[in-house]
């Protein structure tokens, strides 16, 4: 497998509030973390990269090879859960952090299956020759408004409330991950992204690219894309490519 990252603070930001880790486990199997914080220009940044951090120590000293599903799931929970205590803890020992947070998106991928946690509305998407499919759901307040039947999809992308999220990490004492499982074939690509990609390129801008074979650092494009549409907010994006 090969695995690209790129992150941008965008055209508009006066700082990149996104945070991001890749790396290998020793039998091959790709992880990677992508988060996006909120809560001021200094919390933001501190939830974003003390979540990375404390997240990519769970991951790199609690995965063992051969991890069924379950077991899977249980390492990303509890990690999510852990950094979700770490970062809480962080903002309420300064007044200004009070209320800072992290979206979070996690993936454990394997050359067969690929598995994530996630939390907020950064994102996962599977990319094949043909189509861009959506792993995640958003946990934000226009995803629910789609499911309700009160919006469509298309109403959503210029909603006024569209970058409201449902759950963040490290904002309450509790926080409810969300778990997925998908089959990753040979060719198949999956992205994580923070909204900063999601909002100025859209799905099948960003399929267009990702189905191109050897074009280099795919990540990099996908970056340049969102500015070169506004880049009105920091951008991330992850590339795992299933050769």
């Amino acid at each position: 497998m090969n695995i690209f990252s790129s992150t941008d603070k965008g055209k508009v930001r006066s700082s990149n509030q996104d945070a991001v880790a890749t790396g290998l486990f020793s039998d091959g199997t790709v992880w990677a973390i992508v988060c996006d914080g909120m809560g001021g220009a200094s919390g933001g940044n501190i939830a974003s990269r003390l979540a990375i951090e404390y997240l990519s120590a769970s991951l790199k000293s609690g995965y063992r090879s051969n991890m069924g599903e379950s077991s899977i799931k249980n390492l990303l929970e509890t990690a999510i859960y852990a950094a979700n205590i770490r970062v809480f803890d962080k903002s309420r020992e300064n007044s200004e952090l009070n209320g800072m947070g992290t979206t979070v998106v996690i993936a454990i991928v394997t050359e067969k299956e690929a598995y994530f946690s996630h939390v907020g509305d950064s994102r996962a998407y599977l990319i094949d020759e043909n189509n861009i499919t959506q792993i995640t759901r958003d946990h934000s307040i226009v995803q629910s408004m789609i499911e309700e039947g009160k919006i469509s999809a298309e109403e959503a992308k210029h909603h006024p409330r569209k970058n409201v999220i449902t759950r963040a990490l490290g904002v309450d004492e509790s926080v409810v991950p969300e778990f997925t499982v998908c089959d990753f074939k040979e060719n198949e690509k999956i992205l994580l992204c923070t909204d900063g990609l999601s909002n100025f390129v859209d799905a099948n801008e960003i399929k267009e690219i990702l189905i191109k074979d050897g074009s280099g650092d795919y990540s990099k494009q996908l970056v340049d894309l969102a500015n070169d549409n506004g880049g009105g907010d920091n951008i991330t994006a992850v590339v795992i490519q299933n050769k």
